[in-house]
């Protein structure tokens, strides 16, 4: 228990303090980085980087299983399970890959945040008809080449119980349409850091875990495909997540 509220205290006068401070600098050197130039390399490192430090300013254990499974320069789609927050942290500061993020366009109007996303070209989705969702299409296909791949989160929303709930074919339909192999990846921990129920609240001491599986690789363009796609990784992500989220709960917010 002394433990406990000392890491509290820590978390309040040193973490909090530094990760504030280094959320606004990513942000600035992101968006000056991309105006200079080359997005390539600003629209991903100071992103890593500072995932990489507030993981390792907040002391957590990170451990990392199956980057044997990647070949070097090439492009994939990422997808895990929503566990929390830290989720994002975890998969840009270590799984070692360049990526550029799948997210909602309304990410635009968060202030500094909105505008870094946009700068560093990350594939900001907009359903508001085929033209937006073609030019989603268009912007992805431009960037995913060259060993940059995109991220995806394929439930759209946090988990309310550290299980899975239903994936969304969006991301297996991207990958299908530029016949890119799909990476499932299991995340273990970061509900237990921070579940979205405590969103403002002191982050837990727990481990967090990263275990990228094979590539399921396209075996032809359709439906069928997007499907087999979907089927593999869930089932992939599954079978490696702690006993005790284990199966699927439906997640209310989808």
């Amino acid at each position: 228990m002394i433990m406990k509220y000392l890491y509290r205290i820590y978390q309040l006068f040193i973490a909090l303090p530094i990760i504030l401070v280094y959320t606004i600098i990513t942000a600035l050197m992101v968006i000056l980085g991309c105006a200079i130039g080359n997005a390539h390399f600003w629209g991903y490192y100071p992103g890593k980087w500072w995932g990489w430090l507030i993981i390792k300013v907040l002391l957590l254990p990170v451990k990392v299983e199956g980057e044997a499974n990647l070949e070097k320069d090439k492009s994939y789609v990422f997808v895990a399970n929503h566990q929390g927050a830290f989720d994002i942290f975890l998969v840009y500061g270590f799984l070692g890959r360049n990526i550029r993020w799948m997210m909602k366009y309304q990410i635009l109007k968060i202030p500094l945040v909105g505008a870094a996303c946009k700068a560093s070209k990350q594939i900001l989705v907009d359903k508001r008809g085929p033209k937006k969702i073609k030019a989603t299409y268009d912007h992805a296909r431009e960037m995913l080449t060259g060993g940059t791949s995109l991220m995806v989160f394929p439930e759209g929303a946090r988990t309310f119980t550290g299980h899975m709930g239903i994936f969304k074919r969006g991301a297996f339909m991207l990958a299908d349409e530029l016949q890119l192999p799909v990476v499932p990846m299991t995340i273990n921990g970061s509900f237990n850091v921070l579940p979205r129920m405590n969103d403002w609240h002191f982050v837990e001491w727990h481990p967090l875990k990263l275990t990228i599986h094979q590539p399921v690789y396209p075996f032809e363009k359709g439906p069928a495909n997007v499907s087999s796609a979907m089927t593999d990784s869930y089932s992939a992500i599954m079978s490696a997540l702690t006993p005790e989220y284990q199966g699927t709960v439906e997640n209310p917010d989808q």
